[in-house]
């Protein structure tokens, strides 16, 4: 599997219909009229994915009416365990094969300790009502990250406005 093209700022977020770890099937298109915060990480229980879904989960009543939904490669057993150990409030949506990840180029070649390999490019997407983007954020640096989120959502979910990083 390669990398898909880079998505812009204004684009149509590509769809999805993946398991989440509630137990449901989760499809972007039945979310319209509300933002949906899509970060992609690496692995559940690596102390950088840990951090991240700590920061996401420590500052998420202040997303207001907006969906965040994490999402990695890792199974629905894995990612309920995960929300479990964690207490997240939020869903956890399983990729198998990387492939929604790959279509939000969030998928490719990374550089770990010196070492290149394929993989999770960790990456946040903020989608808005009409289902367009309208931040990406691509090899995320995870500190001060969901204040960078928070900036396009707002405190209460209902912010518009655009970025591209």
């Amino acid at each position: 599997m390669t990398t898909q093209n880079k998505l812009s700022v204004g684009e149509v977020a590509p769809d999805f219909s993946l398991e989440g770890s509630d137990g449901k099937t989760h499809k972007l298109s039945a979310l319209r009229g509300r933002k949906v915060v899509l970060y992609f990480y690496p692995r559940d229980n690596t102390p950088g994915c840990t951090q991240e879904a700590c920061d996401f989960r420590d500052a998420s009543a202040r997303f207001g009416q907006a969906v965040i939904f994490g999402v990695s490669p890792d199974s629905v057993a894995s990612h309920v365990r995960f929300v479990n150990k964690l207490g997240l409030p939020f869903v956890l949506l399983a990729d198998p094969g990387a492939e929604l990840a790959a279509r939000y180029g969030a998928y490719g070649e990374k550089v770990m300790y010196g070492k290149k390999s394929l993989g999770i490019i960790r990456s946040t997407f903020v989608i808005d009502e009409a289902g367009r983007l309208a931040a990406v954020y691509g090899k995320v640096s995870i500190k001060g990250h969901v204040e960078q989120v928070l900036s396009i959502v707002g405190e209460d979910g209902a912010k518009v406005g655009s970025a591209h990083a």
